[in-house]
């Protein structure tokens, strides 16, 4: 098929889907670790029922859109959407909501769009964001690191962190308490250091360029450690934003993706500190903790535009 009609993802020559996305699944393998020795088994249970889940949906819809099933459950997509759905909620969500979860990124944002290639939103975003605006109590309550999880469930540190500023405590009040670590939240920060770590192995792979990564996590940094220079009793430094919450899994996992991301290289320097800034916005002043999902969500509707003004102009044309 001609390269200027062929449906993303593109990779480059040598890099099939199957070995990209793999690739993604391993690098992801740290995260997975770090949450076993914090919580226990229950994060391998919820990265086994959402793939489970989100095998049966595919082949599902492969099967009423009388496509093949078996390439498409081999080349390993679906497994990284339920892998990144599983690692960015609450160990302790109940596994029904977790499967609802699942069903709506395969079946809805990916399938009802057309497939791989077609999804105009990354559908892990869009099952994670569906279950925090159902569910906002159980997506927002995780367990206390080595403790016992089923029994110390409490809100996260950027939750605590809102919930503090609107009580009109301080930072230094707030941090103060068992939620924080020595950087981000209480085992949030080694969370975020595994998926760095992950990270880094897709850029040194070239499985993902630095374009994205390191714009969103500018676009994070750069406003938090303005704010907090000029007032540091309500505003967040950046290491903390840097370390809390879904932000490195955000930046090079979620924000990566291939289909839904934009595809010039100016326009992912734009796309990803777009996403970047949302979500400092949303953490400083929105309803929900972590701005993540909706920063991604919405930079994917603005891909379109972002595209149209950072496209390479080409050979031979003016403009």
């Amino acid at each position: 098929m001609d390269a200027a009609l062929a449906q993303p993802p593109h990779v480059i020559a040598g890099f099939t889907v199957p070995r990209v996305m793999f690739q993604v699944l391993g690098a992801l393998l740290p995260v997975l670790a770090v949450q076993i020795h914090l919580f226990g088994l229950r994060p391998l249970l919820l990265v086994a029922v959402a793939a489970i889940v989100a095998l049966a949906c595919e082949a599902l819809a492969l099967h009423l859109r009388q496509r093949s099933v078996r390439p498409s459950l081999r080349d390993g997509s679906v497994l990284v959407t339920a892998a990144l759905l599983a690692l960015a909620v609450p160990p302790t969500l109940p596994l029904w909501q977790l499967a609802l979860g699942a069903t709506v990124a395969v079946l809805l944002a990916k399938h009802a769009y057309g497939g791989l290639g077609q999804n105009p939103f990354n559908p892990a975003m869009v099952g994670y964001a569906v279950l925090l605006v159902s569910f906002p109590l159980e997506m927002t309550r995780w367990p206390a690191p080595g403790g016992a999880w089923d029994a110390m469930t409490g809100a996260t540190a950027l939750d605590t962190l809102r919930t503090g500023l609107r009580q009109s405590y301080t930072m230094q009040e707030i941090q103060a308490g068992p939620a924080f670590g020595h950087i981000g939240a209480t085992g949030g920060e080694w969370i975020n250091l595994a998926a760095l770590a992950g990270g880094l192995y897709l850029l040194a792979r070239r499985i993902v360029r630095w374009h994205i990564p390191l714009a969103m996590l500018a676009g994070i940094a750069v406003p938090a450690a303005l704010f907090h220079v000029f007032d540091p009793g309500a505003h967040a430094s950046a290491s903390f934003h840097l370390a809390a919450g879904a932000t490195m899994l955000g930046a090079f996992f979620i924000a990566t993706d291939p289909v839904s991301a934009a595809t010039s290289d100016r326009g992912r320097l734009v796309y990803g500190a777009g996403i970047g800034l949302l979500t400092w916005i949303i953490r400083a002043w929105g309803a929900f903790p972590d701005g993540v999902a909706f920063a991604v969500l919405i930079m994917n509707l603005a891909v379109p535009l972002i595209d149209r003004y950072t496209v390479p102009r080409i050979y031979g044309h003016s403009g």
